[in-house]
């Protein structure tokens, strides 16, 4: 979503700078015409990308990521302060992660 890390806040990480994806995707994405799925990484780009399409919080948007597809492919931050959640929703390495690996190599193989 930006160009740089934005540094620690209270909390976790600082978001992203807004201005970024609104002026610099519409352009970076315009010279990959052939790019086939995005992956959203996180709560921002989710935001940012799926809007109001998205499910009612992050958890549920990554659960429902056949929803997305074939274009996008929602999925949680993999930071080590995710370790937790990613603990309480076994489902995501269990089938999230090699729904994504699979699909990856679908692209890649073409």
């Amino acid at each position: 979503m930006d160009f740089y890390y934005p540094g620690k806040g209270k909390s976790g990480d600082l978001p992203p700078r807004s201005f970024i994806a609104k002026e610099y995707h519409p352009f970076y994405l315009s010279l990959m015409p052939k790019v086939q799925l995005t992956i959203l990484i996180g709560q921002y780009s989710i935001d940012y990308y799926l809007g109001d399409k998205k499910q009612r919080n992050l958890t549920e948007t990554v659960r429902h990521y056949q929803d997305y597809l074939p274009s996008f492919f929602p999925i949680v931050h993999p930071s080590p302060l995710n370790f937790r959640w990613q603990a309480k929703n076994p489902w995501f390495k269990a089938d999230v992660v090699p729904a994504l690996q699979a699909k990856i190599q679908e692209i890649l193989k073409g």
